[in-house]
């Protein structure tokens, strides 16, 4: 496999020299190629376009007059909202590439998270297609899992703006807390996988989840809420945004609180003397700035900066009473510089610099032997990245994106304890992990309906050496109103630097600086059908093979074998009248384990079957959105209370939620939520339960 090294520089430096060449050329082939639209038949150039059926927007997708599903999609302004043309005018540098469409590209966008009542990305990503979330919610054990398509939240790569956030470290009181990134600042959060991977890490099994922030306009504008609800939550959200000369700015500010102190059941955790779950408080602050600067008609220079802080007590337990807590700090911050190549518009070239802080610290009593210690675990991670992105079409039918990633990620990890048999395992780390790697992802459109996707990530890694991960997706338009398409990708996903040299003090957990990498595929073969001129859908076969999956034996981490998954997913919108629309998804996940002792087991925590759905009328400024979700029960794989069995599967729920928005004014309105609507207080995993009943009310004003 290392030879395969030699040619891919050689092909990046000759790519280099004939680009100028290229790009003279760029614009005659873009004239040539809008004249052949012209005169073409009905079914345009699948790169030309953006399919409506790869952009699954929930309740936002507003009617459209598309004849067939190469049409583009637009949304119409609702009538509370304020329109300004002179908006439209100040215009960055844009991406001229969209995603490949060799697999589903799903999109919530602003207006639906408001929708949702979602307070963090957590809570926007339990309604997407292929995602089982068991750590969102009121009284939520946090660190309980994310999957999406039976992969887990390391095996999956996140993005803020495109540059990655996920600094993989494992231990689940320091993997990404996606429960503590609020959802102010965001425009928008898109799900991709398949050749996507190539672009931005070969250790997303699942897929790719790239959150946009919010950018500035010409129109000053300033946002505010409130809310307050059940178990004393509260929440305050203000952001303004606007444009000074050619800078366009955006900065917000998000806080929340609630002490999720109620009554649960016999054996769930952290349930005290009095009947009530105790240690499970949680308050959040965010702060979020952004500064685009337009330098002149082929340059742009942006920066960003997100700081998070949470404090919080853990809930992980089925069994005696926790007070551990957890404090997180993180620190997000990015410059990008876009220009323009050559003399067209058909060449970008992108230079990001990135710096992500997370700092968790984990720390609380222990019982031992009918005495009380003190235990501590600390992990400071600081990685820092750079990215050479180059995003070129070489002709009206081929579009090229090549590039560099740099990643430096840098581990301070302390643990402690005073229990007499673990004071000898205190210890303090610094570790550190460079990683190297060149991606090329080509699209070519072999024919006007049949799309092609080839890709190649070359990496160069410190502790794990050198490895190649291709990748391959195809589309074809069948006919206006279906389409067929497949991806496959390799991928390997290294064991964190916890996982290999830190001690675990917590849970008593050993390091193993032996683990070998996870390495395996994933692939996908689907549909894009329009059913009808508002009724779209997206059906999708997924599968992954991963050996040496990390894991837990007899208190050590170890590479414990082998897991297949194989599932189904399906999306489905329909805007069925002018002021309403619904969506439907359903994902199936058979993730099992081939080899060990649990083999033919489920991966715990990932229940077969989720499907989330929702209906929604909005007109004027009112809205009503009703939302049902079914969890069919995941098996309880640790943590388990004393009787227990690890075969055992948490019972099905169902759930029903609502939103509405009622306006006092054009720029005032009233937001209520009322979340599980049955009341029915269900386990949610490993003995953790939900509330019952609760609501949210508040003031938005725009």
């Amino acid at each position: 496999m290392k030879k395969c090294l030699f040619w891919i520089p050689g092909a990046l430096i000759n790519l280099l020299i004939i680009y100028p060449a290229f790009a003279n050329d760029i614009k005659y082939y873009q004239q040539f190629i809008d004249k052949s639209l012209q005169t073409n038949s009905e079914i345009p150039n699948l790169n030309e376009i953006e399919l409506p059926a790869t952009n699954a927007k929930l309740l936002t997708q507003q009617s459209t007059s598309n004849e067939s599903i190469a049409q583009v999609e637009t949304e119409p302004s609702t009538p509370d909202e304020t329109t300004n043309e002179a908006d439209i005018e100040l215009e960055v540098i844009g991406e001229i590439y969209t995603l490949p469409q060799s697999t589903p590209t799903y999109v919530i966008e602003q207006e639906e998270i408001q929708k949702q009542g979602s307070t963090s990305v957590a809570d926007v990503l339990k309604r997407m297609p292929g995602f089982a979330i068991n750590d969102v919610g009121h009284g939520a054990d946090i660190h309980t899992g994310t999957y999406y398509r039976g992969h887990s939240i390391n095996q999956s790569v996140f993005l803020i703006n495109g540059r990655p956030i996920n600094t993989n470290i494992s231990t689940y009181h320091g993997a990404t807390d996606l429960n503590s990134i609020p959802v102010e600042s965001i425009e928008k959060i898109e799900l991709s996988s398949g050749a996507v991977t190539t672009l931005y890490g070969s250790s997303g099994f699942g897929g790719v989840v790239n959150i946009i922030t919010k950018a500035g306009g010409l129109t000053p504008k300033f946002n505010a809420a409130v809310e307050f609800g059940s178990l004393n939550f509260n929440n305050q959200q203000t952001s303004y945004n606007g444009s000074l000369g050619s800078v366009k700015y955006n900065f917000s500010f998000e806080r929340s609180f609630i002490d999720n102190r109620y009554k649960v059941p016999e054996g769930a955790a952290n349930r005290n003397a009095d009947g009530y779950l105790t240690n499970a408080d949680t308050a959040i602050s965010s702060y979020f700035g952004s500064l685009i600067f337009d330098l002149n008609d082929r340059n742009t220079l942006s920066f960003d900066a997100t700081k998070l802080s949470s404090r919080r007590g853990l809930v992980y337990f089925g069994f005696p009473l926790q007070r551990d807590r957890l404090d997180h700090d993180g620190l997000n911050l990015g410059l990008s510089w876009k220009t323009l190549l050559g003399n067209g518009e058909n060449s970008i070239l992108t230079t990001t610099l990135g710096y992500n802080q997370d700092y968790f610290s984990t720390y609380g009593p222990t019982s031992f032997r009918g005495r009380e210690y003190y235990r501590t675990g600390v992990l400071d991670t600081q990685l820092f990245t750079a990215r050479l992105d180059h995003d070129w079409r070489t002709s009206p039918g081929n579009r090229l994106r090549w590039g560099l990633d740099f990643l430096n990620n840098n581990l301070d990890g302390k643990t402690e304890s005073t229990r007499p048999d673990r004071v000898a395992l205190n210890e303090t780390e610094n570790e550190k992990i460079f990683n190297t790697a060149l991606f090329v992802l080509n699209t070519w459109n072999i024919t006007k309906n049949l799309e092609l996707d080839l890709g190649l990530r070359q990496s160069f890694d410190s502790k794990f050496g050198n490895y190649l991960n291709p990748s391959v997706g195809f589309r074809y338009g069948v006919t206006p109103n279906f389409a067929v398409r497949g991806s496959w990708a390799g991928g390997q996903r290294n064991p964190g630097l916890d996982q290999l040299y830190l001690y675990d003090t917590v849970h008593g957990w050993l390091p193993n600086p032996d683990l070998e990498p996870e390495t395996g595929s994933s692939w996908t073969a689907g549909v894009d059908v329009n059913f009808s001129e508002n009724l779209t859908g997206q059906f999708t076969y997924f599968g992954s093979s991963l050996d040496n999956r990390l894991g837990i034996i007899q208190g050590k981490w170890q590479n414990i074998g082998l897991v297949d998954t194989n599932g189904f997913e399906a999306a489905l919108k329909w805007q069925f009248a002018s002021n309403w629309s619904t969506f439907v998804n359903y994902t199936y996940t058979d993730a099992q384990i081939k080899t060990g002792v649990e083999k033919g087991l489920q991966l715990g925590m990932i229940p077969y079957s989720v499907a989330q759905a929702g209906i929604g009328y909005q007109s004027r400024g009112w809205q009503a959105n009703l939302y049902a979700t079914y969890n069919s029960g995941a098996r309880r794989a640790f943590f388990t209370k004393p009787g227990d069995q690890t075969t055992d599967f948490v019972s099905p729920f169902f759930n029903l939620d609502f939103s509405a928005r009622i306006p006092l004014t054009r720029t005032l309105g009233i937001r209520v939520y009322l979340e599980n609507l049955l009341g029915e207080q269900y386990e949610r995993v490993n003995r953790t339960y939900s509330p019952g009943f609760t609501f949210r009310i508040g003031l938005t004003s725009n």
